[in-house]
C-alpha cells in the first residue's frame, strides 16, 4: 500500500501539478492586486457605482428600488482569470514543452530505429503451414 502511494507522488506529473497551484496561487493575489487597481477603476468609468459601491448596469425594480447588476466583478474576474492563464502559460507550458521537444530530439539523433517485427501470421496461413508439416511427416 505504502508503495502504491510512493509511486503516485513521485509521478512527475503531481510534483509538477503542485508547484503550478503553488506558484498559481501566489500569482493569483497579484493578479487580484492588478485587477483592482487599474481594471476595476476603468470599468468604473462606464458604470455609475451604487450605495454599495458595485457597478454596472442599474434598473429600477417594480418597488421602485435601484437594482445594480455587478458586471464589474465579473469583469474583473474574466480579467483574473485570463491573466493567470496567459502567465501560466507563457511562464511554464511553453518552456517546458520547448524542453522536452529538444529532449526528444536529442534522444532521436543517438539512438537505432527498431527493426520491424514480422507480422504475425493469418489463421489460414498457419492451416496451410500445419497442412503442409502433416503432408511432409506422412511421406
Amino acid at each position: 500500500m505504502l508503495k502504491g502511494f510512493k509511486d503516485f507522488i513521485l509521478r512527475g506529473n503531481v510534483i509538477d501539478l503542485a508547484v503550478a497551484v503553488v506558484i498559481g496561487g501566489a500569482f493569483t493575489a497579484i493578479v487580484n492586486s492588478v485587477v483592482s487597481t487599474i481594471i476595476t477603476p476603468l470599468v468604473s468609468l462606464f458604470f455609475k457605482a451604487d450605495a454599495t459601491g458595485q457597478f454596472g448596469p442599474q434598473l429600477t425594480s417594480i418597488y421602485g428600488d435601484t437594482v445594480t447588476f455587478p458586471l464589474g466583478e465579473l469583469v474583473s474576474a474574466i480579467i483574473s482569470f485570463l491573466a493567470v492563464a496567459v502567465v501560466v502559460y507563457f511562464v511554464f507550458v511553453l518552456p517546458m514543452n520547448t524542453f522536452k521537444a529538444h529532449v526528444e530530439a536529442r534522444k532521436g539523433t543517438g539512438a537505432e530505429e527498431p527493426e520491424d517485427e514480422p507480422a504475425a501470421a493469418t489463421e489460414a496461413e498457419l492451416l496451410v503451414e500445419i497442412r503442409d508439416l502433416l503432408k511432409s511427416q506422412r511421406a
